[in-house]
């Protein structure tokens, strides 16, 4: 009699799997973890779509309100979780990442707070995540990092910087809101907003180096915000999120070894 397949994290109780999934493209391993909010009103039923064929969607890890954690997908299968997206030199990232599925109403439900049980269960299957592959710090993202023209999870209430605190992901403390400065907002142009498109690239994100802060950079800048700088999240590039952006980029923690 073959036995049950066992979950690869400790941090999950069972697996649960789903058929969506397939063989990562040119041999890559995972080296990103991304979190995403579930945005559907019932758990269950939000599971049960990461696991039907007809959806077409799936993610590695899925945590409920209250902790319990389970494995979808096995950690080398590429889930189908990030969809039309991308990160630094990278476009394929179901390929390259590790997808973590949060049962939460997400901002049609009123962004209410995520539990602590939740929360406490996340930090740990990042951490072993982040431990065994190798991860970086700062290629823990939100899927609204990586897809800021048409995603906003894990949400600007998820509490990255507690997630830091226990080792996992990269964060500075946020510029103080009402720190002088120019800031650069949508119709500016010039070589300053070059600059910083420059440096929002240089982090990762997808913005093209135009000169111009057009809508693609006004939701840039919202994502970042909303991961960096949640206090004030409105797409304008304030001297508190240009401060932030640089001290983030400055504290960058160096290539894993």
């Amino acid at each position: 009699m073959s036995s049950l397949p066992q979950p690869e994290s400790p941090v999950a109780a069972k697996v649960f799997p789903s058929p969506n999934h397939g063989e990562r493209k040119d041999g890559r391993l995972p080296d990103m973890l991304l979190l995403h909010y579930t945005g559907m009103p019932v758990d269950g039923e939000a599971l049960q779509w990461l696991c039907n064929p007809v959806s077409e969607v799936s993610c590695h890890y899925f945590v409920f309100p209250d902790g319990h954690a389970l494995q979808l997908v096995p950690e080398r299968r590429r889930a189908w979780h990030a969809g039309v997206s991308a990160w630094a030199e990278n476009r394929d990232l179901n390929s390259c990442s590790i997808g973590i599925e949060i049962a939460h109403p997400g901002h049609e439900g009123g962004l209410p707070p995520y539990p602590d049980a939740q929360i406490e269960a996340v930090t740990r299957l990042c951490r072993d995540l982040c431990q065994r592959w190798r991860i970086a710090p700062d290629r823990v993202l939100g899927h609204s990092d990586v897809a800021p023209d048409r995603k906003r999870d894990p949400g600007e209430n998820f509490p990255w910087e507690r997630l830091h605190a226990a080792g996992v992901g990269h964060w500075v403390r946020a510029a103080p809101l009402d720190g002088d400065g120019r800031f650069f907002q949508r119709g500016d142009r010039g070589t300053p907003v070059e600059a910083l498109q420059a440096m929002l690239a240089l982090y990762g994100y997808d913005q093209p180096i135009t000169g111009a802060f057009d809508e693609t950079m006004e939701r840039v800048v919202t994502a970042f915000q909303r991961h960096f700088r949640p206090e004030r999240i409105d797409g304008v590039a304030d001297p508190s999120t240009i401060t932030t952006l640089r001290n983030l980029i400055a504290s960058r923690p160096g290539p894993m070894i």
